[in-house]
């Protein structure tokens, strides 16, 4: 058996030979080269995910759409475009909200969705990959010929021609041998066997890429079996096939330059690593329970997390990645001591940096469920059951929403409770932000930067945010205030699509996506309405704290629906082991430091009860108590005195010399 280190160098060299997984792009032309490619020469659908750095529900699906490439690798293309540095091709496909996911399929868009949703991020990629490999046939004109020589005789040389070119002009896209391929193909072959009881027979029309290792090892065999012909050639005087220059034009040397840089970036991506390497410091399931589990990925649960990391539980944190509501602040975060000129995704890096150097582990999933009916408790999320004794909850909360007419059919058309993430979509345009509090004070802010104009709708007279935000709106000059006014209706119009003439089989069920035109406001006290023009609508009227999960398993305040009971004073819950902290248990203050400061409170807290009930580190304890029963085995172990040397040897030492019989 290989020693261990040796086993990790041999694989060593095997891990760099993987291509990134999630490709991301860098150019638009790259972005209609890798479109085309997939069109012409693999037949692959082509998932992109357009997001932002900034959007925290971005943040908490990368992940999934990671684990997802991986999981269909071979079946489908999987890449990301940056919405911030690629604006051009946010425009051109109408994104809106992010995250967006965009799936193609012969160089077409097929479907697409806005939202962090797993679910339907699945099922919209089986789908699209079902339907590349239904449409991954070829119909040849010489199979198509010979069908009709055997069932319709009638039919001339030409007559078949015409049915065939009628089939090839239907596939615009990607079919540059205009041949008779895809779903046209199946169409045909369909309706011929409707007709005459069989249909003609077909071949597949793209085959699997074969491995870059087999690839690289076939060219190069290929290369040295044609060189001696390629010397001959030189030799006899054949020129290379490259451009004069010198003759050139300057749109022939621009082109010829951008062709060159694009076979740079071609060979990059060809020879590079997996720049989106797995999660690092990943949970992985062991053979005893987990001391804590931590849900939630804000300040608190960070917090919770570094309290209890320096308190030797190694405590595992369950929340996609990057996340709390801190992450969505996209102005500076002020009123964190110690913190100057910061924005909240940069103080979430830090706490989990922190968090992690202490030895906290993560589990990017999202929570369904806890099992308290047995110990050790058990925490499930959509892909794995954690088994734990001690639970800190610290979700936060999520955003409220209006309900009025329009907003619901306009989620990810321009309607969205996340400025950071969706405003620079609208940038030049005119928005409309709804609230009145510290949130909505920060979404205005945000979206002045770059909209055009910001019209606030609140339904007092008076802001409920801190009087140094509220001024800040007041006095901006991009930013309009409409007092004592609630948002009745959101307005909207279909949205044009990009690839809406170029589709050979538009589904007609499928529901148009509306996007915002506008929205009617209603004076509270004379009832009268009056519509405003614009392109967004921002909500920010706050949070509902994110327990549903939690219900029927612990006790909730009674003067406060949603916020769990917390008992004593304490963090503690009705259920012993389970711990609650930051905006799941306050309905008052509901900052990111006093989240901080109940995280920490929860992990002190959890840290006495393990202590409380006799758990403590119980993979240590084994190893500690298997070691000693080794050194026990080999303590009783004693020599025999009678233990003769020389019948060990099996009388192979009679007559041998001396110095022989020593070296054996």
């Amino acid at each position: 058996m290989l020693p261990l280190r040796l086993l990790l160098l041999l694989l060593v060299p095997l891990a760099t030979l993987a291509r990134p997984i999630v490709r991301h792009i860098r150019s638009t032309n790259e972005f209609d080269r890798l479109l085309k490619k997939h069109a012409e020469v693999t037949g692959l659908p082509v998932i992109v995910d357009f997001y932002s750095d900034g959007c925290g529900p971005c943040r908490m699906i990368a992940p999934i759409f990671k684990k997802l490439a991986k999981e269909v690798e071979g079946r489908a293309v999987f890449v990301k475009v940056d919405t911030n540095a690629m604006y051009e091709l946010s425009n051109r496909y109408s994104v809106r909200s992010l995250p967006t996911f965009k799936f193609f399929l012969n160089g077409k868009k097929v479907n697409e969705f806005s939202g962090a949703g797993e679910g339907q991020l699945r099922q919209f990629t089986n789908d699209v990959i079902s339907r590349a490999q239904y449409e991954n046939v070829l119909l040849s004109k010489d199979s198509l010929v010979k069908y009709y020589g055997e069932k319709d005789a009638s039919k001339s040389v030409e007559d078949v021609e015409k049915v065939y070119k009628k089939c090839s002009d239907m596939v615009k896209e990607g079919n540059r041998e205009k041949a008779c391929v895809g779903g046209a193909a199946r169409n045909l072959v369909k309706s011929l066997k409707k007709k005459y009881g069989e249909g003609p027979e077909t071949e597949v029309r793209f085959q699997p890429e074969e491995p870059k290792e087999e690839k690289a090892e076939s060219e190069g065999t290929a290369k040295g079996s044609s060189e001696s012909g390629t010397k001959k050639k030189q030799a006899s005087g054949g020129k290379k096939d490259t451009p004069n220059l010198h003759l050139a034009t300057k749109e022939d040397l621009l082109a010829e330059l951008e062709k060159r840089l694009d076979a740079e970036r071609e060979a990059e991506i060809e020879n590079e690593e997996d720049d989106d390497a797995e999660e690092e410091h990943a949970w992985n399931p062991g053979q005893f329970p987990e001391r804590v589990t931590i849900i939630g990925g804000g300040p608190a649960g960070l917090s919770a997390a570094i309290y209890a990391a320096r308190a030797g539980l190694k405590p595992v944190v369950v929340a996609p990645p990057m996340g709390g509501q801190l992450q969505g602040k996209g102005v500076d975060v002020e009123n964190y001591p110690g913190l100057f000129n910061v924005t909240g995704p940069a103080v979430i890096s830090l706490m989990r940096q922190q968090a992690i150097e202490f030895g906290t582990m993560f589990e990017a999933e999202t929570v369904i469920g806890v099992d308290v009916t047995s110990r050790p408790l058990k925490v499930i999320t959509n892909s794995s059951t954690i088994e734990t004794h001690a639970i800190i909850v610290a979700t936060g909360a999520e955003s409220n929403w209006l309900n009025v007419k329009g907003e619901w059919e306009m989620r990810g058309g321009g309607v969205s409770s996340c400025a950071t993430c969706d405003g620079h979509m609208y940038r030049g345009k005119h928005v409309i932000v709804v609230g009145g509090g510290d949130t909505a004070m920060e979404d205005a802010l945000v979206l002045a930067r770059t909209s055009e104009s910001v019209t606030v709708i609140h339904r007092r007279d008076t802001f409920r945010a801190s009087k140094v935000l509220a001024q800040r709106v007041m006095e901006h000059p991009s930013i309009s205030i409409r007092w004592n006014a609630v948002l009745t209706e959101v307005l909207g119009k279909p949205m044009e699509s990009a690839d809406e003439n170029q589709s050979e089989d538009v589904d007609l069920d499928a529901p148009v996506q509306q996007v915002v035109t506008g929205a009617m406001v209603k004076d509270v006290f004379t009832g009268e309405e009056t519509k405003i023009d614009a392109e967004a609508v921002f909500v920010a009227i706050g949070h509902t704290p994110s327990t549903k999960f939690l219900e029927g398993v612990v006790e909730f305040n009674p003067d406060h629906p949603g916020y769990v009971l917390a008992k004593d004073g304490s963090t503690r819950t009705s259920v012993p082991g389970i711990f609650a902290c930051g905006d799941v248990v306050d309905s008052v203050y509901r900052q990111a430091i006093t989240s901080a400061g109940s995280g920490a409170a929860a992990a002190l807290d959890a840290e006495r009860w393990l202590s409380e009930e006799g758990l403590g580190n119980e993979e240590a304890e084994f190893e500690a108590e298997l070691l000693a029963e080794m050194m026990a085995d080999g303590a009783s172990k004693t020599v025999d005195a009678e233990y003769n040397v020389y019948a060990d040897a099996g009388g192979r030492m009679t007559g041998m010399k001396e110095s022989v019989s020593t070296e054996l």
